[in-house]
């Protein structure tokens, strides 16, 4: 895989992490804007890292992140959204 889809893959993994949302959820929601995606196929395309930018920005989208900051350190990618948000954890 490569060095680009891990760290893509990584982001999306950490922003649903953070807001609480599994990848069930994520279909529900992402259903709810006429987006057609099953459970299983989420979690394939977020277990291989290869997916589209359509869906990448329709799962932010859903999710409620509104910003993603990337930043360069030292020959190195960081990527970070919403790095100071405060989340609303799904109790």
């Amino acid at each position: 895989m490569s060095d680009w889809n891990d760290k893509v893959k990584r982001l999306l993994k950490s922003e649903l992490v953070r807001r609480g949302i599994s990848n069930s959820d994520l279909a529900s929601m992402l259903e709810q804007i006429g987006i057609e995606e099953t459970k299983s196929s989420i979690d394939s395309k977020i277990s291989r890292g290869t997916f589209s930018a359509s869906f990448f920005l329709q799962c932010l989208t859903v999710i409620g992140c509104e910003k993603i900051e990337i930043e360069e350190y030292e020959n190195q990618l960081s990527i970070a959204a919403e790095p100071e948000a405060d989340y609303n954890q799904k109790k």
